[in-house]
């Protein structure tokens, strides 16, 4: 096997395996045993609470968020920064790693969807999805995977310590804010989304592990620097 297929399934497909091995394993303590243990039992009041507490405009405000981590614009976003970032930096290190972290929560949510067939808060939802799908929040995951990963990317880049401190607050808000109003609009539970701040965040360590760090060589090796002494060296000898 060769150096960079090791490194491929050290750094990440062996952590991504372990990630999904964990999310299906907190999804069925979550989902099938652990479902008459606090905090569990309080989630459904939490739920009716939220719901119980909507206004004309909270509802607008959950709408924008709900949309910052639509499928659609997530895809969009990410596309779009990964082509700034090629385009700015000329280089493909920065670019792979956002758009394999967000690749990379969304593989381990679908797997663990299609694993996990919890139902969804009973109360009204502001929204069209499936019922049986609400473990892990795939909008959270995705918003976490997006808007944290480009935060790591701006932090990387800032070299005054308020200017990364603000890049980390104003998009580390963004899935705060999608895990609070997702709750709102009926369609996960607290579990569920504190569960997609794991995958999400995960897996942007594991990229960034992986992708952006610059000691790894991926296979690459330097070359000796071959200086002209050396070669008149032998020469001479053998004069």
């Amino acid at each position: 096997m060769s150096n960079v297929a090791v490194q491929v399934t050290k750094r990440v497909l062996l952590p991504l395996a372990l990630l999904f091995a964990l999310m299906v394993g907190l999804g069925l303590l979550v989902a099938r045993v652990l479902t008459r243990t606090w905090p569990f039992t309080v989630e459904d009041a939490v739920n009716r609470e939220l719901a119980a507490d909507r206004t004309a405009g909270w509802n607008h405000v959950s709408l924008v968020f709900s949309t910052l981590a639509s499928t659609q614009l997530v895809v969009v976003v990410t596309v779009l920064v990964a082509l700034v970032l090629r385009l700015v930096l000329h280089r493909w290190r920065e670019p792979l790693f956002l758009c394999a972290a967000v690749t990379a929560q969304a593989l381990i949510f679908l797997f663990t969807t299609m694993t996990i067939d919890r139902r969804r808060p009973a109360v009204e939802h502001m929204g069209v999805s499936p019922p049986t799908s609400s473990f892990p929040s795939g909008h959270t995951s995705a918003a976490v995977a997006l808007y944290v990963g480009i935060a790591v990317l701006l932090a990387l880049r800032a070299k005054r310590t308020p200017v990364k401190i603000t890049w980390w607050a104003l998009l580390v808000l963004v899935p705060v804010g999608v895990a609070f109003t997702r709750m709102y609009r009926g369609m996960h539970h607290p579990s569920d989304v504190v569960a997609s701040f794991l995958n999400g965040g995960t897996c942007v360590a594991i990229m960034a592990r992986a992708v952006l760090d610059r000691t790894l060589t991926w296979g690459r090796t330097k070359l000796p620097v071959t200086r002209p002494a050396d070669d008149a060296a032998p020469a001479a000898a053998r004069g």
